[in-house]
């Protein structure tokens, strides 16, 4: 602390001595005199004893003020015209119309390799486990159900609580956000190895797994799970990631196989959490306001809903169904991701399962046209 001015000293006489960078560095030590304790600069900020994380008082860089530049509470200021965002660092991630939220379908893909065969019973196995671990449980309603109240549907088995939901919905969430990051490191490693680019897949599968994880930092505004629930999550969690690492490693198609069934199961789950909520058998959700993370996350309008989460949440799961079954389609050492450039509307991910090696490299050609054309290039 008290170095710091001897310092200073020290480097007006340097600037003397040294006349060409005199108008360089005078400036900048003018500027620490006059301040002493700079906060302007990270490292002067550790020798003035101050957290590097406190707010700094330089200026906006070519991509506008640094939130730690603004006053708290304070947002990042962007265009007039456009609504103000607060989640701008995260990666890009489809945000959907009315219409588009309404237009996902359950669907399947039928197995008809060896390797999608091995990948949808591992898929099986792996549901069965997560219903155990999490209590789920959907049995049909019995004939009568219209003459039964809301609490013995529960106690008979037939309809789970906002808690059984909940607990579910948070160890799927926790676990589904682990394959894109795997297959997303493992493809960086190649490319770092081999030297060579990567075709795309990389950022795709990095936005999976950021998807995954807003999912859970979503529903853990309603419930923090109890320090059991989370040896759980982290047993789970350690078993899973190396299982599919080594997995990958063997046949990256199969994983991203096994993935597209996975993500299947999660739109058949949200599906029936939609279709509960809608019938009045999950009240405390009914008329529930969608949590600020929710509203930023998915552009969702002011008096958003909790449903409209779920209706966002069973999108994105559509949207993994359809970009892991499409690249499991691919031959992993050379085709191009089709997605790395734009998106297809949620009106075909929603009512189509994937798209077939064929289409995939139609789909890339058809997004280089649109480039090219916008950018005057010729075509």
């Amino acid at each position: 602390m008290h170095a710091l001015p001897s310092t200073l000293a020290l480097g007006r006489a340097a600037v003397k001595a040294l006349p060409m960078h005199r108008a360089f560095l005078a400036p900048c030590l003018a500027s620490a005199t006059k301040r002493s304790l700079s906060t302007s600069c990270p490292r002067m900020n550790i020798m003035a004893g101050k957290r590097p994380d406190e707010k700094s008082t330089l200026g906006p860089g070519a991509e506008g003020p640094h939130i730690k530049d603004l006053p708290p509470q304070a947002s990042v200021p962007v265009n007039p015209t456009e609504k103000v965002i607060q989640g701008d660092w995260v990666l890009f991630h489809p945000v959907y119309t009315a219409e588009e939220l309404r237009s996902v379908q359950v669907l399947s893909r039928d197995a008809k390799t060896f390797s999608d065969k091995l990948a949808h019973s591992f898929v099986k196995l792996a549901r069965w486990a997560f219903d155990f671990a999490s209590g789920y449980k959907h049995k049909p309603l019995p004939p009568n159900a219209s003459e039964m109240s809301l609490e013995e549907l529960r106690k008979g088995g037939y309809l789970m609580d906002e808690t059984q939901w909940l607990r579910r919905i948070l160890f799927l969430e926790s676990i589904a956000a682990v394959p894109g990051m795997v297959a997303a490191a493992l493809r960086h490693l190649r490319s770092l190895r081999l030297m060579r680019r990567d075709h795309g897949w990389i950022h795709t599968l990095l936005e999976e797994a950021e998807n995954e994880r807003m999912h859970l930092m979503t529903f853990m505004t309603l419930k923090n799970p109890s320090p059991l629930f989370r040896a759980m999550v982290l047993g789970a969690q350690g078993v899973f990631y190396n299982a599919f690492f080594l997995c990958y490693l063997i046949s990256p198609s199969t994983c991203h196989r096994f993935v597209g069934h996975l993500e299947e199961e999660a739109v058949l789950t949200y599906t029936r959490c939609i279709q509960e909520i809608e019938a009045g058998r999950l009240p405390a959700w009914s008329d529930l306001p969608a949590p600020a993370i929710a509203k930023d996350y998915w552009r969702l309008g002011d008096d958003a809903k909790f449903l409209d989460v779920v209706y966002a949440v069973r999108s994105d799961e559509s949207t993994h169904r359809f970009v892991n079954h499409s690249l499991a389609n691919l031959k992993y050492e050379t085709d191009v991701n089709p997605f790395a450039l734009r998106e297809p509307d949620m009106t075909t991910k929603g009512s189509r399962v994937c798209f077939e090696r064929d289409e995939s490299v139609k789909f890339v050609d058809e997004a280089h046209r649109l480039m090219q054309s916008k950018t005057g290039r010729p075509q």
